[in-house]
């Protein structure tokens, strides 16, 4: 069975869950509580680890062997034990994990099922890229929502294939979601170190333990993340490699700085996004895009490089925004910005970018001198689930990327140079475009209208948050 038909199998047991009125939202946090203890089981009876990390009596056959009741209170005991394990990782990984569940039947279902699997095939193509799978089905579900944490595997192997993370280097996401990134750099330095047998004992657990380093704000998904990185290889810290915390508080202001730092921010009206509430940015600003990317270039070591996936507005928007963009090309050498296709994430009516740039030595004079552009929007493929987004899409922009010298392709070509000067006369907006867009009039290349309804409560929401929030400021005023 290839990893795929594993992931469809473990997907099609959503509808077990489904059936114990446990929704969309719920049935990858729910599955992967009874799967990572499977997992954690495979690894340890195929040598993959060298000893089972869960304690007696909270591992697979001391679940997998009772049924009715006793199997659905020895599973919640379960839970609770593993919350309280004096394993820092452990707690932190089932941290107040309880199961939906009401019916034992239901339980023993997904058991039987989950032990039904081809395990020999998903040991061979990897537990953690079976258990990614997973992750990335979900967030292509729209019914679940997950999307707004799940950034496109392409899109991900493709911008650490240009970054080129190096042993020893440290690696930031200050938003990581479920930790692609982090894992994606992991898995790109161990594919270039012979899984790292080629490095000496301590650089070997300096990669394992303190090369990567991310945040996440929302519990349930700073738990897949963990077990995403766990399944991987990757421990981290006593913490783990993410750790639970708002970036744009207090807690971020405490993140190190870092050589790389990869990152797509939550964009749009992100569930449990927060307001930036850290008081040690140049710029006050509520919005969470520019938030983040003060964060990002603030915490790059000298010389240190970046590179953020970003939405359209944060290239255009005027007043704090142009000085955030000026104080970012001042301190940094922004080299590359990638306009990326519409429709590659959950929101598909949001227009993204990826902004690549280098931290300028505080020693060293000057900063941006030229931008280029690579338009990878205009005339391209809606991309969906009948047009899957692929690595060779990015293949293009690659080789332009890394071509030296660069070459400026025209008006015709999709890569362009843009002096700062050239900019700088434009307000230092970065919304370049240049190229005709045969499909913008196109109505069958518009959002679906389920999705721009979706958008529409989203911004209605967002709405109303910030008025909550106003009357909430208000009524204590008054109370003052």
């Amino acid at each position: 069975m290839s990893n795929n038909e594993i992931v469809q199998k473990l997907w099609n047991l959503c509808d077990v869950l489904r059936d114990d009125g446990i929704n969309y939202s719920d049935y990858v946090t729910e599955l992967v509580l009874l799967l990572f203890i499977k997992m954690e089981h495979e690894n340890a009876q195929s040598g993959v680890l060298s000893g089972h990390k869960l304690p007696v009596g909270a591992r697979w056959p001391d679940i997998a062997g009772l049924s009715g009741l006793n199997l659905l209170d020895h599973y919640r005991e379960t839970l609770l034990k593993l919350s309280r394990s004096t394993d820092p990782l452990l707690a932190a990984i089932y941290a107040d994990a309880q199961t939906r569940l009401k019916e034992p039947r239901h339980l023993e279902q997904l058991i039987k099922s989950i032990d039904a699997i081809d395990w020999f095939s998903a040991q061979r193509d990897g537990l953690g890229d079976l258990y990614e799978g997973l992750l990335e089905k979900n967030a292509t579900e729209t019914k679940s929502g997950a999307g707004q944490y799940f950034t496109p595997r392409p899109l991900i192997d493709s911008i650490v294939a240009l970054i080129d993370p190096q042993p020893g280097e440290t690696v930031q996401d200050p938003a990581a979601g479920t930790a692609g990134f982090l894992i994606a750099a992991d898995a790109y330095i161990k594919a270039r170190t012979d899984n790292l047998y080629d490095l000496n004992e301590k650089d070997r657990a300096f990669q394992r333990n303190k090369a990567f380093i991310g945040m996440e704000l929302v519990p349930g998904t700073r738990r897949l993340a963990l077990m995403n990185c766990l399944l991987h290889g990757m421990e981290g810290d006593e913490a783990g490699v993410v750790h639970l915390g708002n970036t744009l508080g207090s807690a971020g202001a405490g993140l190190p700085h870092s050589d790389i730092i990869l990152s797509n921010p939550p964009f749009g009206t992100a569930k449990g996004g927060g307001g930036p509430t850290r008081d040690d940015f140049t710029f006050g600003t509520s919005n969470k895009q520019l938030a983040f990317l003060q964060h990002i270039y603030r915490h790059l070591k000298d010389g240190g490089r970046a590179a953020v996936v970003l939405p359209d507005n944060v290239l255009f928007e005027s007043g704090v925004g142009a000085e955030i963009r000026r104080d970012l090309m001042d301190k940094c050498r922004l080299h590359t910005l990638l306009r990326l296709p519409t429709g590659i994430f959950y929101a598909q009516g949001v227009k993204t970018n990826v902004l690549f740039f280098d931290k300028v030595s505080q020693n060293a004079e000057g900063g941006t001198e030229e931008v280029w552009v690579y338009d990878l929007r205009a005339n391209m493929p809606r991309f969906g689930k009948r047009t899957p987004l692929t690595r060779g899409h990015f293949d293009d922009f690659e080789a332009a990327y890394a071509a030296s010298p660069r070459i400026d392709g025209g008006e015709q070509g999709r890569f362009r140079r843009f002096t700062r000067e050239w900019i700088r006369e434009r307000g230092d907006s970065l919304d370049i475009a240049w190229l005709k867009d045969e499909n913008a009039e196109d109505a069958a290349d518009l959002p679906e209208p389920a999705e721009l309804a979706r958008e529409a409560v989203g911004e209605l929401e967002g709405a109303l948050a910030e008025l909550q929030a106003l009357l909430k400021e208000l009524a204590g005023d008054v109370a003052e």
